[in-house]
């Protein structure tokens, strides 16, 4: 897990922000344009691009040049890596409340045992 460390540390710093988030949902339903991302956002194109370098650099996003345009769309390796950290999380998370669902099981057996 290690060697992916700098690449997750990118991908949540880049994740921090609501409107990378936003953008990153939009590419959820497919590639489209720099244009087009830019339409729903109160903010201009350069800044938009800003954003995408940011998601770019972090390995979420990949650009590609097609005459004037710059199709961007997610890049599936780099959201299954958040998604595996998250996994181990989830299951750590799991582990826990299993454990504590066996100690309040134990702690009502035992209350239950103590009532005449």
């Amino acid at each position: 897990m290690n060697n992916t460390t700098p690449r997750l540390d990118a991908a949540f710093s880049a994740l921090a922000d609501p409107t990378r988030r936003a953008i990153l949902a939009r590419l959820a339903l497919g590639e489209t344009t720099v244009m087009e991302i830019a339409k729903p956002f109160e903010m201009t194109q350069p800044a938009i691009s800003r954003h995408l370098k940011v998601l770019e650099d972090a390995g979420l996003i990949v650009r590609r040049v097609e005459g004037s345009k710059r199709p961007c769309r997610i890049a599936p390796d780099a959201i299954a890596d958040v998604d595996r950290w998250l996994g181990m999380l989830r299951e750590v998370l799991a582990k826990n409340y299993n454990r504590l669902d066996s100690i309040l099981a134990s702690m009502m057996a035992d209350e239950r045992k103590e009532r005449p």
